[in-house]
């Protein structure tokens, strides 16, 4: 028999963080992308991209330097890169989503 489906109330939800979850994020998020699978690893990075607020910043971690990504990432968007460790078996990469 399945349960019945909960509906909270979101009005006590942190601001600027509206899924219902009532968590925040405390610091920058981090995304290993080594463990995505290569064939969705750029649609992963997109979709957290996307949830990215301008101003928020998200830190990506790849077995390689993401320059092809960094570079489809400022398309979508203008960022700003900041590399916290470059190599040589794995590269750290804050991108900020800038203010317009």
């Amino acid at each position: 028999m399945t349960e019945p489906i909960q509906i909270r109330d979101d009005s006590a939800a942190p601001a600027g963080h509206a899924c219902g979850c009532h968590e925040h994020d405390e610091d920058t998020p981090v995304l290993d992308v080594r463990a995505i699978p290569h064939a969705v690893r750029h649609a992963a990075i997109f979709g957290a991209f996307e949830a990215i607020a301008p101003g928020g910043s998200i830190v990506l971690i790849a077995p390689h330097a993401p320059v092809p990504m960094l570079t489809q990432l400022s398309q979508r968007a203008p960022i700003e890169v900041q590399y916290l460790v470059e190599g040589p078996t794995e590269w750290h990469v804050k991108v900020t989503r800038a203010v317009a």
